[in-house]
C-alpha cells in the first residue's frame, strides 16, 4: 500500500488501493455481515471472517484516520461514546483511579463519575491548566490520565507533553479525546499520549449524517481493544456508516480551513460587541495560554463559547432570534448551530463543571460568513 505523507493526500487517496477494488475510485461498500472462507485452507486464513470484528470497508477509514492522526492504527466504532467507553475500560481494572479534567465531554464525565463507580473505579476531576494540578491529584491506584485539549465548552489546553511525562514517570497511561482539534490542527501521539479519541460524527464526518467514533495508538493495543472491547461491547462501526466516513475524510482539509476562517472573523467580531462579555476561542489572541496553543496546535475548528450580557431569559431570547444559526447540541457539521450551555444553570453546579453562568455554544458552520454576522447581530439586539 502507498503511503501518503501530507494531510490532503492521505484524505484523497490512502487506503483506497484501486487495484484491489477493480480501479473503482471510490472502494464499495461491503455490506455483509460474514465472510465465506476459502476451501481447504485453515479456517481464518481470510484476514475477515466477520463485520463484528472487521470489514474491507471499515479499513480503509481507519487507514485514514491513523495516517492523519500518526498513530500505527485505528479502530472505528459505532459511537463516540463506544471509542470512549473501549478506550477507557481497556486501561482500568478494578478499583482503578482515573484523573481526568473538569470540562470533560458531559457523557465522558457520567461514565467516569457514575457508572464506573459500580467497579471501584473512582475519578479525580481537576482544571489541567498546569502539570502541578495532574501530579497533585494522582494516587497510588491510578491508572489512567484522561484529557481533552482543547476542553469542552471554555477550549482551555492542558500540556500534552508535560502531562505524559509525568505519566510515564509514574507507569499511568495517558488518552485524549482530541475532536476538537482534528488530527489535522494536533497530533497528540507525537507528543507522547498512548491512545487517542475522536468523535466521527463531528468534523471527521462533517455532514451531519452519522454517529461514528475512533481510536488511534499502537498496533498492539489497537489488535487487543479490536478482540475485545470493540468485538465484546459490540461496538463495531457498520460498513455503511464506515462508507459516508470516508467520503467525509476526504474533503476534512477544505472543510476545517473554511470553518476555522469564519470562524476566527466572528470570533474577533463578538469580542468587540458591546452585548458580549467574553468570547472562549483558541484563535484569539486573547486566549491566556498563547505560548501553548502555538507549541501543540496548528490551528482552530469553527467552534466557540460567548458569554452574552443580559439576564438569563434574555440571553435565551437572543438563542430564539437566531435565523441561520439552529439550536442543536451537536457540532463538526456543515451547519451553524447554537446552545446555551449554562444559561440558568445553579452556581454550584457550574462551579463543580469549571463553568461560568450564562455560556452560549456556538459552532459556526460553511454559510457565509457575513450572514452568519449579520444573524448574530441582529439577535443581540434582543438584549437591553
Amino acid at each position: 500500500m502507498k503511503k501518503y505523507e501530507k494531510s490532503e493526500d492521505i484524505c484523497t487517496h490512502s487506503g483506497d488501493e484501486y487495484e484491489k477494488y477493480l480501479g473503482a475510485v471510490i472502494p464499495p461498500i461491503f455490506q455483509n455481515s460474514l465472510f465465506v472462507q476459502e476451501k481447504g485452507k485453515p479456517y481464518g486464513s481470510n484476514p475477515f471472517i466477520y463485520t463484528r470484528l472487521s470489514n474491507p470497508t471499515i479499513e480503509v477509514a481507519e487507514t485514514k484516520i491513523a495516517s492523519l492522526e500518526k498513530g500505527d492504527a485505528c479502530r472505528c466504532f459505532s459511537s463516540g461514546m463506544a471509542a470512549i467507553s473501549s478506550g477507557i475500560m481497556y486501561y482500568l481494572e478494578k478499583d482503578s483511579h482515573v484523573v481526568a479534567v473538569k470540562n470533560v465531554y458531559g457523557p465522558t464525565r457520567m461514565f467516569l463519575e457514575e457508572y464506573l463507580t459500580r467497579w471501584g473505579i473512582s475519578v479525580s476531576f481537576v482544571v489541567g491548566d498546569s502539570i502541578e494540578d495532574f501530579e497533585k491529584a494522582i494516587k497510588p491506584n491510578t491508572k489512567l490520565i484522561y484529557l481533552e485539549s482543547p476542553s469542552t465548552f471554555i477550549y482551555s489546553l492542558q500540556d500534552l507533553e508535560g502531562v505524559s511525562a509525568l505519566a510515564k514517570t509514574n507507569g499511568i497511561h495517558t488518552m485524549i479525546d482530541n475532536t476538537y482539534a482534528t488530527p489535522l490542527y494536533q497530533n497528540p501521539l507525537l507528543m507522547g499520549v498512548e491512545m487517542v479519541m475522536h468523535t466521527a460524527s463531528k468534523y471527521l464526518g462533517g455532514h451531519s449524517d452519522i454517529v461514528a467514533g475512533s481510536l488511534i495508538g499502537s498496533q498492539i493495543d489497537m489488535d487487543k481493544i479490536m478482540n475485545n472491547e470493540r468485538s465484546l461491547f459490540g461496538g463495531n462501526m457498520d460498513p455503511h456508516q464506515a462508507w459516508l466516513l470516508t467520503r467525509g475524510l476526504r474533503t476534512l482539509p477544505i472543510r476545517l480551513k473554511q470553518h476555522g476562517e469564519s470562524a476566527i472573523k466572528i470570533a474577533q467580531f463578538l469580542e468587540s460587541h458591546s452585548k458580549i462579555k467574553r468570547v472562549f476561542y483558541p484563535g484569539l489572541k486573547s486566549h491566556p495560554q498563547q505560548k501553548l496553543i502555538h507549541k501543540q496546535m496548528g490551528g482552530f475548528c469553527g467552534l466557540m463559547s460567548i458569554l452574552p450580557k443580559g439576564t438569563d431569559q434574555e440571553i435565551i431570547n437572543f438563542v430564539d432570534k437566531l435565523t441561520l444559526f439552529q439550536t442543536g447540541c451537536s457540532w463538526g457539521g456543515f451547519e451553524s448551530l447554537v446552545i446555551p450551555i449554562s444559561v440558568g444553570m445553579e452556581q454550584e453546579t457550574a462551579k463543580h463543571l469549571n463553568l461560568p453562568t450564562g455560556l452560549v455554544r456556538l459552532h459556526i458552520g460553511l454559510e457565509n460568513t457575513e450572514s452568519l454576522m449579520t444573524d448574530l447581530d441582529q439577535a443581540l439586539k434582543a438584549i437591553p
